[in-house]
Formats: C-alpha cells, sequence, structure tokens
C-alpha cells in the first residue's frame, strides 16, 4: 500500500503539473488524480468530486491533497476534506519541483511526505544572479 496523491486547484494547473511531472518521469510511482475548482464554481460541487477522489485514491496509508493557493477554494475544499474519515493532510502551494519530489519518495508515509513537499517546493526555487 501507499498514499494517494490528490492535485486540487483552480482550472489548468493540476492535470497541467501531473502531465509535466509525467513527461519527466513517465508512468508516476504514487496513485494520483487532479480535480479542478472551476472559477465561479460552488464549494458543494467541488467537494463532491474531491471526496470521491479521496476515497478512489485512499488505499490505508491516507492521502496527499495538494493545493495551489491556500485560503482559495481548493484549499478550503482540501480542509473539509479530513471529515470524510479518510487520513488526508493539505499542502499548498504545489509546484512541479513539489511533485517530482513527492513522487521521488514514494515508500515515505503521508507525515514524512508532508515534509519532503514542502522542502521540494522551498528547495525548487532559485534565484539565479546570472
Amino acid at each position: 500500500m501507499s498514499v494517494g496523491v490528490l492535485l486540487l486547484t483552480h482550472s489548468g494547473v493540476g492535470p497541467g503539473l501531473l502531465g509535466a511531472a509525467r513527461g519527466v518521469m513517465g508512468p508516476l510511482p504514487l496513485r494520483t488524480a487532479a480535480i479542478e475548482a472551476g472559477f465561479g464554481e460552488g464549494h458543494e460541487q467541488v467537494l463532491m468530486r474531491a471526496s470521491a477522489a479521496v476515497r478512489e485514491l485512499e488505499q490505508g496509508e491516507g492521502v496527499l491533497v495538494l493545493t495551489d493557493l491556500y485560503g482559495a477554494t481548493p484549499s478550503n475544499v482540501a480542509a473539509k476534506l479530513a471529515n470524510l474519515g479518510c487520513r488526508t493532510r493539505r499542502v499548498a502551494g504545489v509546484n512541479l519541483p513539489m511533485l517530482l519530489r513527492v513522487m521521488n519518495y514514494a515508500e515515505q508515509s503521508l507525515d514524512e511526505l508532508v515534509n519532503t513537499a514542502t522542502a521540494g517546493a522551498r528547495n525548487g526555487v532559485i534565484v539565479d544572479h546570472a
């Protein structure tokens, strides 16, 4: 069993990141899904789709939910997923380095992947002084 990964983002972000990750890595080692919150779409509609995805991804080890913007609809919906009875952890600020880092440490527990995800995001931001 392993942790599932749900990208819960604004339109276009999650599927784009998953496509890029697959382009870099090929098949991804963790079960993944992307749910998009359309602009102007109600929380309840997004929550229904996201909760179905969490149930599908959950294999006993929990689901890491990566969102794009803390405090926006996807992040707020992700906070409600914890009430489903499935173990979830939310990390906001998803970017490609974060996602690739998570996929490279597929054997880690949910709590370990939270730390790995945040480190991947931080370490993926480089200021080039060239």
